[in-house]
This record gives structure tokens, C-alpha cells and sequence, in this order.
């Protein structure tokens, strides 16, 4: 089942808060869903994506 940035995200992860975020969400999830076909590892590894890019977004602003 290919993911939209309108409809996974939601479901899947608070952290995918912005256009962007969901997306780049999105977009990872289907990619590892067409590798591996196995929609538990497209998930994690779309919310890691994401919450790895809220993390270093922080960590730049805590340096400014």
C-alpha cells in the first residue's frame, strides 16, 4: 500500500508536523515498502528518518 504525504503520516507519527516532514515521511516509506515489502520496516524506519531530522534541526538551533 504506497503512502501519500496526506495519508501515512498522520497515522503513523506525530513528528511528521509540517509539509516537508511528511513528504520526506512518505517518500521513505514507500521506498523501503518497494525494497522490502514489508510495511513494519517502512514505518520505523520513515518515523526514524523523520525523528533523526527533528533532532539535528534542534541541536542547530540550541547552537545559534
Amino acid at each position: 500500500m504506497p503512502w501519500t504525504p496526506s495519508s501515512g503520516p498522520k497515522r503513523h507519527t506525530k513528528k511528521a508536523n509540517t509539509p516537508k516532514k511528511r513528504r520526506q515521511w512518505s517518500h521513505v516509506a514507500n521506498a523501503i515498502l518497494a525494497k522490502s515489502g514489508n510495511e513494519g520496516q517502512a514505518i520505523r524506519e520513515a518515523n526514524a528518518v523523520v525523528a533523526r531530522h527533528n533532532k539535528a534541526k534542534k541541536l542547530y538551533k540550541d547552537t545559534r
